[in-house]
């Protein structure tokens, strides 16, 4: 029989009595879940997850079905002015469910989940260390709704490392603007324009930025950040969300 160290015969015989007691379950699908273990997903919601891999573009992330990694159209045109973006997984599976359950539903269960998602993915690995982690912020008034920033719970859930880094009011949002999800490409980027600002006298002075969001659909909100941030002196801008929609 195999012999645990004290500390270890506890901490399984406590994980086991919590798994008994007060059961997980599923975050994707509801399903009853035999341990707590992350992510909180059952195996076929772990299955149907889609995490970031090549072959894809070198400077954005875009997945391309077949080839190797390359830039992507937008890329070559220099239609996004970061250095590098990231996402874990795709907004495919359970994830819709995750984000929607966080964002909408202010769940924060599926925060340590995400975090584990981000890490499984690997994609952690290939951003540099940044000088500060920005959150793409809420407007006030939304966030006063809302109670808090979808975006700033994920940079601290996926980068603990760099918590002290992660600056919530250094990029503003200043003008509220109608909800992204309920518009095409072309009006998402006319209804950002000019939403975005540094807090009064800000600037970067050549610093790293990692800028933060939960879902890169177009590319329209990390875009109008991006450019405020280079305008206020960033040296190098890398981009992580969470997911990405294709």
């Amino acid at each position: 029989m195999i012999r645990l160290p004290g500390h270890s015969l506890a901490s399984a015989l406590f994980a086991g009595a919590r798994d008994l007691l007060f059961p997980s379950f599923c975050l994707g699908c509801g399903r009853q879940l035999a341990t707590a273990r992350l992510p909180l997903l059952c195996s076929a919601c772990r299955a149907s997850l889609a995490f970031s891999r090549s072959p894809r573009c070198t400077c954005c992330g875009q997945p391309f079905a077949t080839g190797s990694d390359h830039l992507c159209g937008d890329c070559l045109q220099g239609n996004h002015r970061f250095d590098l973006a990231r996402f874990a997984v795709l907004y495919s599976g359970p994830v819709p469910r995750l984000v929607q359950d966080l964002k909408f539903l202010g769940r924060t269960t599926p925060l340590a989940t995400m975090g584990c998602l981000a890490g499984l993915s690997g994609v952690l690995d290939e951003l540099a260390e940044p000088d500060l982690v920005l959150p793409v912020p809420l407007h006030p008034s939304r966030l006063r709704r809302r109670g808090f920033n979808q975006s700033l719970l994920i940079a601290r859930a996926c980068f603990p490392r760099w918590r002290a880094r992660i600056q919530p009011d250094l990029l503003v949002r200043r003008r509220a603007t109608v909800p992204q999800t309920s518009l095409t490409g072309s009006s998402r980027r006319r209804n950002l324009q000019g939403a975005f600002a540094l807090g009064q006298g800000e600037r970067l002075h050549g610093g790293r930025v990692l800028l933060v969001d939960d879902v890169f659909t177009t590319g329209s909100t990390v875009r109008e950040c991006v450019a405020v941030l280079r305008r206020a002196g960033a040296a190098r801008i890398e981009v992580f969300t969470l997911c990405r929609s294709i």
